[in-house]
């Protein structure tokens, strides 16, 4: 699908499009010290890159992972790791969002990356953008983000996005869960 707001194609994560995705993980070591996007699965290992992906993989394979990706071309120049809240257990600041937690959502929006040289050219947005269309292609419903505000955390700092962005794509404030981190919400139909 194309998205209104970009120039980017973008498409869901899945066996198809692994090896686009695995070549921008792989062309920027890994992510994060290695996580291959596993940090808010609970199967993430902390020192071997090489499980992460292998971890990865198997849940791309049983449908256990979703992320819109996307695409310059051929290209997987980022995305927007997506799902319901048992697929993503994790978030930081768990205490404080439990502590204000009255629902429980439908969705969570838990990682955005942007490979190295295309920050700040609408990835990101293109990104999170895509993460909701394909969650109204599965059903819709409650879709919480936990950005922070891009203004007080250095860009590559922003792996759950910056507020901005959400707040452009029509989400709206819910509460503070860290110095710099909120929670966001946004219905879709």
């Amino acid at each position: 699908m194309e998205t209104e707001r970009s120039p980017y194609a973008v498409r869901a994560l899945d066996e198809s499009t692994w090896p686009a995705f695995a070549a921008l993980v792989e062309r920027n070591n890994g992510i994060f010290g290695g996580c291959w996007c596993l940090g808010f699965h609970e199967d993430l290992s902390r020192t071997d890159p090489a499980l992460n992906r292998e971890a990865k993989l198997r849940r791309v394979r049983s449908g256990d992972a979703h992320a819109a990706l996307v695409f310059d071309g051929d290209d997987c120049v980022g995305w927007a790791q997506f799902g319901p809240p048992a697929e993503l257990p994790r978030i930081k600041s768990r205490a404080r969002y439990e502590k204000g937690r009255t629902t429980t959502p439908d969705w969570r929006i838990a990682c955005c990356y942007a490979g190295k040289g295309r920050r700040r050219r609408g990835v990101s947005t293109a990104a999170i953008a895509g993460a909701l269309d394909l969650i109204a292609d599965l059903g819709g419903g409650t879709v919480e983000g936990y950005p922070e505000d891009a203004a007080s955390v250095p860009a590559g700092f922003l792996f759950n996005g910056a507020l901005s962005t959400y707040e452009r794509l029509g989400f709206i404030r819910d509460r503070k869960i860290g110095k710099h981190r909120w929670v966001v919400t946004r219905v879709i139909g």
